[in-house]
């Protein structure tokens, strides 16, 4: 009879897991297709029956207020639920909440223990890792912070790179290193940055960290300047004013 109750239990988790999935396809056929009170709908049955990835886009549901009134308790309910379960989108939304205050009061360290779970998902790894170091930037544990930008810096995520530039300009939790400081510059304006379009422009102009070169200032701020940056914008007339020459690209 013990037996048989296990064979029976073991059925119905096999069972019950393949339905989750259906409900699953059903909910991002659904979504896909802009029927999101649908999709709420399949995404819950799923969600209920214990599968990860729907409690994770019931989370995200509730949190846009997509196909249900948004809901940030509610989403933080789903997300915890599914990020227990290792899922990393799940992981790295609780770390959002968290480190925002979104339907939990606001907590820097439940934000951290989220994201360092997620930074270890391919996933998420580059943007846990730079919000880490947002993180502790903003209590002024530059070392550490530096530590955590310099991980999302190599993996080519830009935002890091240009806060990288700007420790090591500074010298904020490492040896200032103007060279080092231009170089991440010159990674984050290559990937379209406009600030550290800006901030490279500088280097170009001063001579700081690379030989002096008006054109490649020039050519920096111009790239700032046409997405809107007013500073590069007021460099650009004021170095084209004194040297006409470096402008006539």
């Amino acid at each position: 009879m013990k037996y048989l109750l296990i064979i029976t239990l073991l059925v119905i988790s096999l069972w019950g897991g393949n339905k989750g999935e259906d409900y699953l396809k059903k909910a991002f056929d659904a979504d896909i297709f802009g029927r999101t009170k649908e999709a709420f709908k399949w995404y819950e049955k799923a969600a209920n029956m214990g599968n990860a990835n729907a409690q994770a886009e019931l989370g995200n549901m509730y949190f846009e207020g997509k196909g249900v009134s948004q809901n940030y308790q509610k989403a933080l309910k789903w997300y915890r639920k599914a990020a227990t379960k290792g899922f990393s989108d799940a992981q790295y939304n609780l770390g959002v909440m968290y480190a925002n205050g979104y339907g939990v009061k606001q907590n820097d360290h439940i934000a951290l223990k989220w994201y360092k779970k997620a930074a270890k998902h391919k996933r998420y790894s580059a943007t846990a890792k730079n919000n880490i170091g947002s993180i502790y930037y903003k209590k002024r544990m530059y070392k550490q912070a530096f530590k955590w930008y310099k991980q999302a810096a190599k993996q080519g995520y830009s935002a890091a790179q240009l806060i990288l530039g700007f420790m090591y300009e500074n010298g904020q939790g490492v040896k200032q290193d103007i060279k080092e400081a231009a170089k991440w510059y010159k990674k984050a304006a290559q990937q379209g940055l406009s600030n550290a379009q800006y901030n490279l422009g500088n280097m170009y102009y001063f001579g700081k960290g690379v030989s002096e070169d008006k054109v490649k200032a020039y050519e920096w701020w111009k790239k700032a300047a046409q997405q809107g940056d007013s500073g590069a914008q007021n460099n650009l007339d004021i170095l084209c004013s004194k040297s006409p020459w470096a402008c006539k690209q």
